[in-house]
Order: structure tokens, then sequence, then C-alpha cells
């Protein structure tokens, strides 16, 4: 007998039917032979309405009490879809993440996940049931509700999969599996068979929306060997899993684009030892993610600093960063949306020359402007035009010979 995770997404429980649908897949999946455990996510748009809710009688909400809102979410689906899994003959039990042994830290609508003490889950499994845990939430060591961030079910199921030694664990979604770009932007986009963890981590946090990154991050560490598949039909998916030898023969696995970012640019920085700390010390302070960093040259004893991070958490920067800028006797700064971020990914970039060169080429020829780049061992990333940046994917996806 093997035990498996399973993991629904909203879109794959978006309406009663569609309930029933993974309510059918799941027992199916018991009636093999497999003990089951399933994370759910809210269904499609019940969470952007609760945000919708909370800014209509506070436009400030505190994060604690949006925490206790959102989960609601997750936990209206778990009893829909043990409700449906008991009508059609099956035995299944709902908990919260909570209830499931989930412990976090307390940071709240960011929380990462300390501890899983999953007891309670093989009490049920043992007694034959079928378990449905609420993704995106857990309660902190003091007892509070917290939730783990956009995608966080993937994280929960990920984390579930470790805990409990699951022998398989399943992220069913909207999609057959990892495309090479999204389908919507690269109409020729082709499905991955299978994709190193490394490049998988690097798709989901530059803006493939088919895993959220620090579940990938968990996998990675613990090990657990997921598939990206479809809760719409049969169809194989896409392995996540360890580096092989033979993944290097393919030189970019994929493009991603990410939307909504946004540049803030600090000028005339005084040019001295720990400056720059003082700055990116203030934002993770306030829990704002930073991605590229780009400091220019030296000039009369000062420098420009830019970097990019989410246009939503521009508020956040522009209310702390001031008396900073201030307080280290720069100039000022400024921020600007309406960019965008694309890049290449391939483990295949370490053992092959000329990858940049021809992604710099490719988006030239087409008159599309680099504002910043950002490279790693497997990656290559600019900022360009949000509004260019469809075009530049179709261009790099074509010209590094991804289209189908």
């Amino acid at each position: 007998m093997s035990l498996i995770v399973q993991k629904y997404g909203g879109s794959s429980v978006g309406t009663p039917d569609r309930i029933l649908n993974v309510a059918r897949r799941i027992l199916q999946a018991q009636r093999t032979g497999n003990q089951v455990v399933a994370v759910v996510s809210a269904m499609s748009g019940v969470t952007d309405n609760l945000i919708k809710l909370a800014g209509q009688v506070a436009p400030q909400p505190t994060e604690r009490e949006m925490d206790v809102l959102l989960a609601t979410g997750e936990q209206t689906t778990i009893a829909l879809t043990a409700m449906a899994i008991n009508g059609l003959g099956g035995r299944a039990v709902s908990l919260t993440g909570a209830q499931a042994g989930i412990v976090t830290d307390g940071v709240h609508t960011k929380a990462k996940i300390a501890n899983i003490t999953p007891r309670r889950i093989h009490t049920f499994l043992d007694a034959r049931s079928i378990v449905i845990v609420a993704g995106f939430q857990g309660e902190s060591l003091e007892g509070q509700i917290t939730t783990l961030g956009r995608g966080g079910s993937d994280l929960t199921a990920i984390a579930l999969a470790a805990a409990i030694k699951a022998d398989l664990c399943q992220i069913f979604t909207d999609v057959d599996g990892v495309y090479t770009c999204d389908p919507r932007i690269v109409r020729n986009a082709r499905k991955i068979p299978e994709i190193s963890y490394d490049e998988m981590l690097e798709m989901a946090s530059l803006g493939s929306k088919v895993m959220q990154a620090r579940s990938v991050e968990f996998a990675k560490k613990f090990r657990v060997i997921f598939e990206v598949r479809s809760s719409f039909n049969d169809q194989p998916g896409t392995l996540v899993k360890e580096e092989t030898a033979g993944m290097e023969k393919v030189v970019i696995r994929g493009v991603s684009v990410d939307r909504k970012q946004a540049k803030v640019t600090i000028s005339h920085v005084p040019d001295k030892p720990g400056i720059a700390s003082r700055i990116f010390s203030e934002i993770a302070a306030i829990n704002v993610n930073v991605d590229m960093i780009v400091q220019n040259v030296s000039a009369s004893g000062t420098t420009d600093i830019s970097f990019t991070t989410l246009a939503d958490e521009l508020p956040k920067i522009e209310k702390h960063l001031g008396p900073i800028v201030e307080e280290i006797g720069a100039k000022g700064f400024s921020a600007q949306g309406g960019i965008a971020k694309l890049s290449v990914v391939g483990i295949g970039m370490r053992s092959h020359s000329g990858v940049a060169a021809k992604m710099f080429e490719l988006l030239g020829k087409a008159d599309i402007n680099i504002q910043m780049i950002s490279t790693s061992e497997i990656k290559i990333s600019v900022i360009v035009d949000e509004a260019r940046v469809d075009e530049g994917a179709n261009i790099v996806h074509a010209g590094f010979g991804l289209n189908v």
C-alpha cells in the first residue's frame, strides 16, 4: 500500500461540479490500494473576494485579522470536499492546518513552516479514512492562525509529503504540467517531461505560476519528488526531481515572464562601507523581498543603487525608505512601475557558452530595451518595459528553439 499526497488548486475546486470531480479522483486513488492525504486550496476567486471584503470595512486591515479571514477560504473547501467524498460512499475527514499539526513562525501573511506533527493524520489514515487538509495555513506556537503566502497550498502539500514520508506527491492544477513558457503568452510552448529542482525553482521564482517557489525549495531540501499534472484529464505531467546527467544536454529549459515589477533607484548614495547594509536592512525589516540589485560605478564619492521588487510593495518602500535616504545623506529616491522581468532558465548553461549574447542579440534586433540584467549559474534575467515583455518572450522562445 502506497501513501499519496495530492494537492488540488483553486481552479480544480472552483465549482461544486469540480469538487465532485476531485472527490472521485481521490476516491479512485484510495480504491486502487492507496492511503490518501489531499491538500486543497480555496475555491477559485474566493481569496480575492475576501481581500476585497476586507478593504470595504477597513482601509488597512491588520495582518493578523487578514490571516483569520483568508484561512476561511480553504476551510470551506476541505469541508465541501469531505462531504462530496462521503456522499459518494467513501470516508473522509477534513482538517485545518492547525489540526493537521502544521506549526509556523509568527509572521502573518507570509509565515514559514517550523514543524509538522502529523499524528492526527496518521490516526485517521490508520482508520482507513481519506484526510483532507486545508492548504495555505498553519498555527504559530502562540496559537495564532497564520497563512503561508500566495501559492501556500503547494508548500503545505510538499511539507506534508516530507513529514509523513509519502511515496508520491502529485500537484494537480489547471494545466497539463510545466511548459517551456506560459502557453497564454507563447502559443507554441510545449510541455516538459521532467525538470530539475533548480530549474523549477528558478522558473517558479521568475514568474511561472505553476508552483510556489518556496514549495520547490522545500522539495529540494527534503528530496520530495513530485509531479505537476492536470486535474481535468489523465495525461502524465511533469516530474520534478534531482538533476541527472542527461538534463544538461538541454541548454535552455524554459522562458519565464514576471509582470508587475517595480524599480527603485536611490541617487547619490555616499560610497562608504556599511551604507548598502543600512539600506537593505531597513527593507528586510519590513518584510519586502528585493530581487535585482545594481550599483553604478562610484563617481565623486557617490553612487546610485537600483533594485527591483514587486509593484505591490511600493507603498511600504515609499513609507519607510525616505527617512533612511535622508539619514545616510543620499540625494533622494525614485520608483518606476510598468516594467517586467524576462528570463531564460536551463542547467545546460553551465556547460554551454554564448547564451547571454544570443538573448541580448534577439532582443536588440527587436528594438526591445534592456534596463537591468541579472544572472546566475542557470538563468539570465532582464528587465524590460511590461508592454513589450510578451513580444520578447515569443522572440526568445523561438530563438532558442523551444517552439513545438
